[in-house]
């Protein structure tokens, strides 16, 4: 009891307080990387692993050029636009040359390693001070990097809706729906493969972009679980949306709520860290949260149909009587 008394009284509920901003900032920067993996681990109804390197791109390519003097809104675009360019590579690898998804990404994923790399002068990382340089956010002012990830989540969020809603962006939901039936009806679904792979991996390489000034550096492992953290941040807003919303859970609604799951992830890793866990296991622990959420749905499902035969047999063997 003398242990666990000293380890209570050793957690300040006050400095609890103090670190959940910075949660906050980091969940939504984090944010457009689970809207990415959103759109190809949801719509399209593929396992993208390249984001792992191309969040690592965004970050590389945001660095070298605020270090250069480009101001950081073009620095953001040139990083969206770079990570278009790797969504496109993975796109084509599967569409073109029949490599399955899941290893285009890989191979994707193990060549911006070494482009990463290159990128930044074949340094591991690259330091972009806020004391050097104008920062669109920074970790040492969160509340306006809170205001401007509000904004930017926002605006994406908008244009996705728009996108999604368009000709294109029906095609390519139908594409992740029924590519069978989308191909009968006309629909070019390879080239819809390659628009949502480049569109997501554009939104990653955008999210890497905002981490990297935020943390005020580029590292070329950053993005090492990227694909995990995404999918955990999907999971835990539809899990959350469906219990809150039901059946009006629309499409708006969904990208809502799996922005504010990647807020939860971070609010979640803050109170481990706040509970002085050891942070190497926070892998682990964000594996088995994603396990869980993708098991509840299914065993959910088997419940009730186990329920629904046990009811039609019961109600089959009272006629037979």
């Amino acid at each position: 009891m003398g242990a666990i008394g000293e380890y209570l009284s050793s957690l300040s509920f006050v400095g609890l307080l103090s670190r959940l901003p910075a949660g906050v900032a980091q969940g939504l920067v984090w944010a457009l990387m689970a809207l990415g993996v959103y759109i190809t681990f949801r719509i399209l109804d593929i396992a993208d692993l390249s984001v792992d390197g191309t969040f690592s791109t965004g970050g590389a390519v945001t660095a070298v050029l605020i270090v250069a003097g480009v101001p950081p809104i073009v620095a953001v675009l040139v990083a969206f636009v770079c990570g278009i360019l790797a969504g496109m590579i993975t796109g084509l690898l599967h569409t073109r040359l029949g490599i399955p998804a899941i290893l285009a990404g890989i191979l994707t994923q193990y060549a911006l390693y070494s482009i990463n790399l290159a990128i930044m002068g074949f340094k591991a990382n690259t330091a972009i001070s806020a004391d050097k340089f104008n920062l669109i956010v920074s970790g040492r002012d969160v509340n306006v990097a809170i205001i401007v990830s509000v904004c930017f989540v926002a605006v994406i969020i908008a244009l996705l809706y728009w996108f999604f809603g368009t000709e294109r962006g029906m095609s390519i939901r139908s594409t992740g729906c029924n590519p069978q039936m989308s191909k009968a009806q006309g629909i070019n679904i390879n080239l819809n493969k390659v628009v949502g792979l480049a569109l997501s991996n554009g939104l990653v390489a955008l999210s890497g972009c905002l981490f990297a000034q935020y943390s005020g550096y580029a590292d070329v492992n950053s993005g090492r679980g990227a694909i995990v953290i995404g999918l955990a941040a999907v999971i835990i807003g539809e899990v959350l949306g469906d219990a809150i919303l039901g059946k009006r859970m629309n499409f708006l609604f969904r990208m809502i709520f799996i922005a504010i799951g990647a807020i939860i992830y971070y609010m979640i890793y803050t109170i481990v860290l706040w509970l002085k866990m050891d942070p190497n296991m926070m892998k682990l622990f964000t594996a088995v949260i994603v396990a869980i959420c993708l098991a509840v749905p299914y065993l959910k499902n088997a419940r009730k149909s186990s329920f629904h035969r046990a009811g039609k047999n019961s109600a089959g063997g009272k006629k037979n009587a």
